[in-house]
């Protein structure tokens, strides 16, 4: 017989920014551990549920005794196990009386019905084995396995400890328990965890619920606690009505929320915040708007919890969205209240927006040599005398190069200055952001202004790349400068710990390598031993910029897989540890396109035959046209000497997949080659002189990628 199953734990309020993942693993918890002991029907659905104060999971077609299985166990050698004339020995009746089965022993043929012992050859030796029929588990003790096993694999975040009523236990869980619900259709499953027994009461919204519902059956769980206890159990089921809520209340109002991603973290905690969600507009003081937009965002978002509202021009309102706990015919007093807390909040805006405008942003620069960077790098105001040398280097190396005036020292000068302002000392989500408006306002050079916020460009996947050669400059300069020191210093990251950034750094850095047009002829290598020689001789590691490179090429593979190139391709263009970023997007394309030729195949091959010709026998130097005998390598020299010109023309012009293509027409004389000739001559000179062929043979293979990596 099988019914749903309804298992919830009733909490106190649930840390929000956890909530989801937790009811996630809790619901999964659950149908894994009645998986594994054989209580779910074949394609059983499973739901989770999840608001501030439960943790729920209902899962259809569970079994109330899970079917008997097959068990197997190795019991000892054959030896061992039976005499000479084939009956059970000593050893074995003890073996099988500790499993419960001492009978066989005596049965005929080892057998009584389904269970038995079986004897089964493995290598040279022979074995004894019981196979059994288990008993399937009753949903009871697999659901208190379960159970217990869902609750210690919880994600939580950081668990407490608490006392029950009788003043003695102490239980850990993410936050005290009250309640426990395990329903099999109509019946309460007795099972008990953190102190708490089972029975079919859930509780309804804190103020405006039933507080005890008593459920007939698990089917009855999410209606009735939408109905009678006004809560919406389900997380995504609540989100998608949430944000449905503030679409129409926006659209009431001729308003938008901005871009979707811009608020879906927040509409994610507001989601885990409430449980009778309910919209309701509000509004401050348009005065509040001659601060920094973003500053008000940031204050209404992340203090606050506020959807602000914006213009049909995308600029912000006055206006913006509250989502509440409270349903009310008249919710004045909730937006009175809520609009009385964030004017202060609003008002401090004004304030650090005031007074730091009060202090130009030069003079702010003296006060980095406060604030430590790191205790083995120094001070902020050191890191910016190394930024203000790579970037205006390598704003030389762009294609304006001198002929742009060098605002990149300026830019790189004024970067960090907004560290030591009240705004970002508030909201350290808004360096560079407050950078660019005071500098706007200190008048400083167009380029210099947007160079101070985008430095920090790309911010996260997908991100807006900077714009204008100071912005390239000095976003790399800063990228770099971070990637080499904090490398050069031991702190690489390890796992899935990256507290410096450097794995973000470094894909910002081959993102604007790769994608601006400026930055495309910049060679990597050369950036990272510039970057290297800002520092004090004997800082970093001796070996930091060929860490930091390999450390790029690492971060370059997912890049190159995520466009939908294979292992092999991948590692054809890398195997030299290329320097010139944008030129291994093209190199894979001509590989691609190479890859897809009938002579690729053949010819990776006698590449990777010659890598393993060349690494037995040695390299050589030079090729003497008189000292090739055989006809077979007389015609490849001579197709060689043909196609080398033309390869060299190809690559000069950064035509690549024409290099490759022509480099297919050789595949006949290479073919031919191996085919008749004898590489390692009796003959000292002609073994030296073929192995000198094959080296150059490979050379101009691989002028474009390692083809020798694309052999199955």
């Amino acid at each position: 017989m099988s019914a749903p199953l309804l298992v919830e734990l009733f909490c106190e309020e649930l840390p929000p920014r956890a909530l989801n993942r937790l009811g996630e693993a809790f619901a999964r918890g659950i149908a894994d551990g009645l998986a594994s002991r054989g209580l779910l029907q074949p394609g059983a659905s499973v739901r989770a549920f999840a608001s501030p104060r439960r943790l729920a999971a209902l899962i259809e077609d569970v079994r109330a005794r899970g079917e008997d299985r097959p068990v197997e166990e190795k019991l000892m050698p054959r030896a061992v196990a039976l005499d000479a004339s084939g009956k059970p020995t000593d050893a074995l009746r003890k073996r099988l009386a500790k499993a419960g089965r001492a009978e066989l022993a005596d049965a005929p043929d080892l057998a009584l019905g389904a269970d038995r012992i079986e004897l089964r050859k493995e290598g040279n030796a022979e074995y004894a084995y019981l196979r059994m029929m288990a008993k399937g588990s009753a949903l009871q003790t697999a659901l208190q396995a379960a159970l217990e096993e869902a609750i210690e694999k919880l994600p939580i975040p950081k668990v407490m400890s608490y006392q029950l009523a009788d003043g003695v236990t102490t239980v850990k869980f993410v936050r005290p328990a009250h309640g426990l619900v395990a329903l099999h259709g109509a019946e309460v499953v007795a099972v008990h965890a953190l102190g708490l027994e089972s029975d079919r009461i859930t509780h309804g919204h804190r103020f405006q619920g039933a507080q005890d519902i008593s459920l007939a059956n698990a089917g009855e769980y999410e209606p009735r606690l939408a109905s009678e206890g006004g809560v919406v159990a389900a997380f995504d089921v609540r989100r998608e009505k949430i944000r449905g809520e503030l679409a129409r209340a926006a659209g009431a109002l001729g308003a938008s929320l901005g871009p979707e991603e811009s608020y879906a973290a927040l509409l994610d905690e507001v989601t885990a915040l409430v449980e009778m969600p309910t919209v309701y507009p509000g509004s401050f003081e348009e005065a509040f708007l001659a601060v920094p937009p973003e500053c008000l965002v940031l204050t209404m978002r992340q203090n606050q919890k506020y959807f602000p509202l914006f213009d049909a021009a995308g600029r912000l309102s006055h206006r913006f969205l509250i989502v509440s706990n409270m349903r009310l015919a008249d919710p004045a007093n909730i937006v009175q209240g809520n609009e009385r807390v964030v004017r202060p909040r609003l008002a401090d805006a004004r304030f650090f927006f005031e007074t730091d405008r009060k202090v130009p942003l030069a003079d702010r620069v003296p006060q980095l040599a406060t604030i430590v960077y790191h205790g083995k790098l120094g001070t902020q105001l050191e890191r910016v005398e190394r930024l203000r040398r790579l970037a205006t280097r390598i704003q030389a190396m762009l294609p304006r190069g001198e002929k742009g005036r060098p605002y990149a020292d300026r830019a790189a000068l004024l970067a960090k200055a907004d560290l030591v302002t009240l705004m970002v000392g508030e909201f350290p989500e808004l360096q560079g952001v407050m950078g660019k408006y005071y500098a706007e306002a200190d008048g400083e050079e167009p380029s210099v202004v947007r160079a101070i916020e985008q430095h920090y460009w790309p911010r996260f996947s997908g991100d807006e790349l900077p714009v204008g050669d100071v912005s390239i400059a000095l976003a790399l300069a800063d990228k770099l400068e971070t990637l080499v020191g904090i490398w050069g210093i031991g702190q690489q990251p390890t796992g899935d710990k990256d507290p410096f950034g450097l794995r973000r750094a470094a894909l910002g850095v081959l993102r604007i390598l790769s994608e601006k047009p400026e930055a495309r002829s910049l060679d990597l290598g050369r950036l990272l031993a510039e970057t290297v020689g800002g520092f004090t001789p004997g800082k970093l590691a001796a070996d930091t910029a060929a860490g930091v490179h390999g450390f790029m090429l690492d971060r370059l593979r997912p890049m190159l897989r995520d466009k939908g190139y294979d292992a092999n391709e991948i590692e054809a263009v890398l195997a030299d540890a290329p320097t010139h970023v944008h030129r291994v997007w093209t190199r894979i394309e001509a590989v691609k396109a190479f890859r897809a030729l009938p002579e690729s195949a053949s010819l990776a091959a006698a590449n990777k035959r010659i890598r393993n010709i060349l690494r037995k026998s040695g390299t050589g130097e030079r090729v003497a046209p008189e000292l090739l005998a055989q006809e077979e390598e007389k015609r490849l020299h001579a197709s060689m000497e043909s196609l080398a010109p033309r390869v060299a023309e190809s690559l000069a012009r950064e035509d690549f997949t024409a290099a490759l293509k022509d480099l297919a027409g050789i595949r006949d004389a290479v073919d031919a080659f191996f085919d008749k000739v004898l590489v390692n001559a009796e003959d000292e000179r002609v073994r030296a002189n073929r192995l000198a062929l094959l080296t150059q043979l490979g050379t101009l293979m691989n002028r474009v990628a390692d083809i020798s990596k694309l052999a199955a």
